[in-house]
């Protein structure tokens, strides 16, 4: 049975996300940030997900232009590695979306250190679009390391073949600040990110990175959806940042904990510290 809240810009659902999709209309978002379930590393209160059908109506619904960031990990068998996440990854491709970038979400340090290998500490943060991506507003926050020295105006680069071509060098001095790379890092876990209530879920990802891509990928009054919303942090950093939001969320428990995120986060838009 779907259950509806629906406060200011927010709509969220208590249903399986394929009884919502297909009410949305075709081209009607323009960003999707979610993270969906890894193999078989949570049961999520054994729910099924049928990833297929997911990404068919997320094929249908992005606006041309518009951005999905897919934020997803392998679990280990064995035979090693699933490779889950690359299979979901060219699926979304064989619908027709753009691979935009293939962006790393990194830890501070690994859940479960493994005793045959280097310790696992990334997830893939797969960016897929319609299309080339009509909004992009790059984070520039990282250090310049030749900030106030002077360049000199002449440099090479090397070309295919191996030559080198010699090209003119505009610019003086370097800007104090750069565009980030795409290797994201972020210090997790209890107490390092969001908020008490996120930890209710047993895989929130950190506040910053939700409003990092949200930032990026989207602008004021933009439509996001989180069809796997769990802890509702996508939810909590649109409405935080003036975007509109839809979130889908099959279990009661993770849709109470959403409207209470996003109850929290819209008031205190409305009185600020």
């Amino acid at each position: 049975m779907t259950e509806t809240w629906q406060h200011g810009d927010v709509t969220l659902y208590c249903a399986d996300c394929l009884e919502v999709l297909p009410t949305l209309e075709a081209g009607s978002v323009d960003m999707i940030l979610t993270s969906p379930p890894y193999d078989d590393l949570r049961l999520y209160k054994g729910y099924v997900f049928d990833f297929e059908r997911i990404a068919n109506e997320l094929a249908r619904i992005i606006k041309p232009g518009g951005v999905i960031v897919w934020i997803v990990g392998d679990s280990t068998d064995d035979t090693g590695e699933t490779g889950t996440s690359f299979r979901q990854c060219l699926y979304f491709k064989s619908l027709g979306l753009r691979l935009h970038d293939t962006m790393i979400y990194m830890k501070a340090g690994p859940a479960y250190p493994s005793h045959d290998k280097y310790y696992q500490i990334f997830e893939y943060m797969f960016v897929l679009s319609k299309g080339r991506p009509s909004t992009f507003n790059p984070i520039k926050d990282r250090e310049n390391r030749w900030y106030g020295l002077k360049w000199s105006k002449i440099r090479t680069r090397r070309m295919k073949n191996g030559d080198l071509k010699v090209q003119d060098w505009y610019k003086e001095e370097g800007n104090k600040t750069g565009v980030r790379f795409n290797i994201w890092q972020y210090v997790t876990g209890f107490g390092y990110h969001g908020d008490e209530l996120a930890h209710q879920h047993p895989a929130s990802f950190p506040e910053d990175l939700a409003y990092d891509h949200i930032m990026s990928w989207s602008n004021p009054g933009d439509l996001i959806l989180d069809p796997l919303m769990g802890s509702c942090t996508t939810g909590k950093m649109a409405v935080t940042n003036g975007r509109r939001f839809i979130g889908v969320d099959i279990a009661q428990e993770y849709f109470d904990l959403a409207k209470k995120r996003i109850s929290d986060a819209q008031l205190q838009i409305r009185m600020p510290l």
